[in-house]
């Protein structure tokens, strides 16, 4: 075999080897990709998003189109360069998104529990500002792993008292444990699917270094409405679509059908108080609403530089900072004026 021959057979071993790595090496990198739009005021993967009982909604015209984000886990490293070179993916360091200390079922349990945390402040946001009067409850939202409350509370019970002190906000649950020793035992009582109970904990020192006393669990509020709220999602988590459940409900139980027939996409995390915090990956999630025929783009007001960057053309982006603002925005629209912008 001539030279020029071996150094041609060792080459082509050599790409062969870059290819196969390159097809099937994992590389600590995720891909954040145009995940699907669904209308709040419709179905979607064939069941209704939001639901009321009593039943008192209006069929409305329009949509108001909740975008998601689709994360594609363990790239292999021709699938992270693709990724790259995509004007509509994002690679981002594994870590960003995944917390390198939990499982993927730990991630998946805390997003859809997220989800289900925006679901409940949606409804507080939209029924409150319908009018509707409600009562406050107080519940646990996640239980920390190894505390003393873990496998003795769960996630959605809800929290009565605390040695036979009725509880009913936040701040008096953690006053009420706080003020005990390190060591004590406290006794907290809930209701789990319409069944009381108690259970006696012994406290153990935060690792804040506060030196306060805990038990483990973090507290929610969630508010009970005389209507109720019944909100579907299939295979999507995390906080996000707060905003537009809430401008879904709005429209739904109010007297306006607030998109004039306009097909309108958006995002946010909202608060019961109505509040906007702004999310990630605003650049899939506008790309995903205009596949969906999307002409308007709700953007929370601090996510706005992002989204003056990256906004796909034929998208009029509109900031909010609160429900209150959106809904404004929107009667903007409707009377064919412009919006605050970006």
């Amino acid at each position: 075999m001539t030279r020029r021959s071996l150094t041609l057979l060792l080459a082509s071993v050599l790409a062969l080897g870059l290819a196969a790595a390159g097809s099937f090496a994992t590389v600590p990198y995720v891909a954040l990709k145009p995940g699907p739009a669904c209308n709040t005021l419709a179905t979607c993967y064939g069941t209704r998003v939001l639901s009321y009982s009593p039943d008192t909604h209006h069929p409305r015209t329009g949509a108001l189109q909740l975008t998601t984000v689709s994360v594609q886990d363990h790239l292999t490293l021709f699938e992270a360069l693709a990724g790259w070179l995509s004007p509509n993916d994002a690679v981002l360091p594994r870590e960003v998104v995944f917390s390198p200390d939990q499982t993927t079922q730990q991630n998946n349990a805390e997003t859809a529990q997220q989800m289900v945390d925006s679901q409940d402040a949606a409804t507080s946001a939209s029924l409150t500002y319908l009018g509707y009067k409600g009562t406050v409850t107080l519940y646990v939202s996640a239980v920390t792993k190894g505390a003393p409350a873990d496998g003795k509370l769960k996630a959605g019970d809800q929290i009565t008292s605390v040695d036979g002190t009725a509880v009913t906000s936040a701040d008096q649950l953690r006053k009420l444990i706080s003020g005990r020793k390190v060591g004590q035992a406290v006794t907290i009582g809930y209701l789990r699917a319409g069944q009381r109970g108690t259970v006696t904990l012994t406290t153990e020192l935060s690792p804040d270094g506060s030196k306060r006393a805990i038990v483990g669990v973090t507290p929610g509020i969630r508010t009970e409405f005389p209507i109720k709220v019944d909100i579907k999602l299939r295979d999507v988590g995390g906080p996000s679509a707060g905003l537009m459940f809430a401008l879904g409900i709005v429209d739904e139980l109010g007297k306006v059908d607030l998109t004039g027939g306009l097909n309108v996409a958006g995002t946010g995390e909202i608060a019961a108080d109505g509040t906007v915090s702004p999310i990630g990956g605003i650049a899939q999630k506008m790309r995903g609403a205009k596949a969906q025929g999307a002409t308007v783009f709700l953007s929370p007001a601090d996510n706005c530089a992002e989204a003056k960057k990256t906004k796909p053309s034929g998208i009029t982006l509109v900031k909010v900072s609160s429900l209150r603002t959106a809904l404004d925005a929107l009667q903007t629209l409707r009377a064919h004026g412009t919006p605050p912008s970006c």
